[in-house]
């Protein structure tokens, strides 16, 4: 994505904690009460220890010691199963959220995007916050109240020796942390090459029909390892970064203690120090040093999250697909569409439509033709507002396509796509698509509309037989038929057809042509066809040149009056 992200940080986390909270409060409640027991164990060691060294009972302290211990064990448990719920929660929340956001962006929007990447986005960014919050919160919440109680224990025990501590530490943690500000921009850079190899991955994935009938296995192959040896090696980038921060901290840890142990040696020996404070004053210095060395932790792992969160927000603040400004009610009266004065095109690209304009009277049969890249199915996408008009208006029912919600204007269309896409599934639940609530008579219905009821009888699964990813299990002639009954089913009042019978036999073209007949009454139909003798018989067509109208008429009068309806006519062997 080529615009620059904008700037995240904790803020941008707190939406996707803030229904959480509540289990967070408790959570950081069993936090606090954990860490001050936590806190409580080197008093008790060095109550242990003094009533040893004196020659007095210490089984009271001994018990209240293995009590603690066995009371801070479970309240951790239950407080990190709380965290883990809380964090695939998140992860759900995300994954939904980004993708319902994915499937309403505009169609633009996926022209310029790779699908890859995109699920990347979907599958490993949101995984990287669940160890944002399982790790993140919690050592964050609770180090802070560890290191706290810490030093002030350590300062009543020992200030000269908490001054030499805090010398050492502060140096090895200002080093972690300049070291893991790094880890962020290292982190992103991974995981966009994870969203290239993905990409690179799913293409192959799509075509490998194609790839093997090509002997290009070898070829994508190398491909594929290209993309993950970059992803390897921007993994590694990151890795080296991390691998720095674990060392700083463990000789934050040793030397610390060689420092402790050093001078509290000596001052046990001259006897200014009793054994019992040395212990406890280790304890502490061990509770304070390991809650460093996991906010250090801590610290990386969100900017591991927030450089996933990064990329997940380059797709959430991309703007939804436009609905109405300013809706309108239908005019029944009006054209059930007109194209005025349209002209389009693709982002980048030349224009598609030139001074387009043209009107499908309700009812009617329109047919668009014209040699490829004329604009035929350009049209159709603008009649769906997939894509918005560059100058002129596409009106339906007398109402500009911009000011129609797009429930109504999608509602009163029934759109089939040139490669008539067949979802992986049953042949129920592609038919289901459109009306969720579609009875097995109104499916077998409409399957026997387009000559499809064989696909029923073929297994004993019936509606519930599978159709395989994309359609695979059936031929392309029946991909094209299950898709057209798809739309017949929602029975919409206009139809958009891109090339209905351009994989059909002569046999099957007829009965859908039977079809279409059936269901075209006072209903409008806008037939895109290659194939003239689909659309010999519309009430209108429309010949498309080059991104403009070269003339409107019947079969009849356009073999008189258009040369290049005639030269299509000629070639087809239907001009007469």
């Amino acid at each position: 994505m080529s615009a620059k992200p904008r700037r995240i940080d904790l803020r941008t986390l707190l939406p996707y904690l803030r229904p959480h909270r509540g289990v967070l409060l408790l959570v950081a409640a069993l936090s606090l009460i954990g860490t001050l027991a936590t806190l409580l164990q080197p008093l008790l060691t060095r109550a242990v220890l003094d009533a040893i060294g004196a020659s007095r009972p210490a089984g009271r302290f001994v018990g209240g010691l293995v009590a603690l211990l066995a009371v801070v064990a479970m309240l951790n448990a239950l407080r990190d199963y709380l965290l883990q719920r809380t964090a695939e929660g998140v992860v759900l929340a995300s994954r939904r959220r980004l993708a319902g956001h994915l499937l309403r962006l505009p169609i633009a929007e996926y022209d310029a995007r790779r699908t890859g990447d995109l699920l990347s986005r979907v599958g490993a960014d949101t995984t990287l916050l669940r160890a944002v919050v399982t790790s993140g919160l919690i050592d964050l919440g609770s180090g802070v109240i560890m290191i706290s109680g810490a030093v002030v224990a350590m300062v009543l025990l020992d200030p000269l020796m908490f001054a030499v501590t805090v010398v050492g530490v502060a140096l090895a943690l200002g080093t972690g942390m300049m070291i893991a500000r790094r880890v962020r921009p290292a982190a992103r850079a991974a995981q966009e090459r994870i969203g290239d190899m993905t990409s690179t991955v799913e293409r192959a994935l799509t075509a490998a029909r194609t790839t093997r009938a090509s002997r290009a296995e070898e070829r994508e192959t190398l491909a594929v390892g290209a993309a993950a040896q970059a992803a390897y090696e921007a993994g590694l980038r990151a890795a080296r970064l991390q691998a720095w921060i674990g060392p700083v901290g463990v000789a934050a840890i040793q030397g610390a203690f060689l420092l402790v142990l050093g001078i509290g040696g000596a001052r046990v020996a001259d006897g200014s120090l009793s054994v019992g404070d040395l212990v406890a004053f280790v304890l502490f210095l061990f509770f304070l040093v390991m809650p460093l060395g996991r906010i250090l932790n801590v610290y990386t792992q969100l900017q591991l999250g927030l450089a996933a969160l990064e990329r997940m927000h380059e797709v959430l603040d991309l703007p939804l697909e436009a609905d109405a400004s300013d809706p309108q009610p239908l005019v029944r009266s009006a054209p059930a569409v007109e194209f005025d004065g349209v002209e389009f095109a693709y982002a980048g690209g030349p224009p598609v439509l030139r001074g387009v304009s043209f009107a499908a009277p309700v009812g009617a049969r329109t047919a668009l033709v014209g040699p490829s890249g004329a604009g035929k199915s350009s049209i159709l996408a603008l009649i769906e507002r997939f894509y918005e008009v560059d100058a002129g208006a596409v009106r339906v029912n007398g109402v500009d396509v911009r000011r129609l919600p797009r429930e109504v204007l999608r509602g009163r269309l029934g759109y089939v796509e040139q490669e008539a896409p067949v979802l992986a599934g049953t042949l129920r639940a592609n038919l289901l698509l459109t009306v969720p609530a579609a009875t097995d008579a109104e499916l077998l219905a409409v399957l026997d509309a387009v000559n499809l009821s064989d696909l029923v009888t073929r297994t004993p699964d019936g509606l519930d037989a599978e159709v395989g990813e994309g359609g695979v299990l059936l031929s392309g002639g029946e991909r094209q038929r299950l898709a057209i009954a798809r739309t017949l089913l929602a029975s919409p009042p206009v139809l958009l057809l891109d090339e209905p019978t351009s994989n059909l036999d002569a046999r099957n073209e007829a009965a859908l042509r039977a079809a279409i007949d059936a269901v075209s009454t006072d209903r409008t139909m806008i037939i895109v066809a290659h194939r003239l003798s689909t659309v010999v018989d519309a009430d209108q067509i429309v010949v498309l040149d080059e991104g403009r109208v070269a003339a409107v008429g019947r079969h009849d009068e356009l073999l008189v009056s258009s040369p290049l309806y005639r030269e299509l006519a000629t070639h087809q062997f239907l001009a007469t």
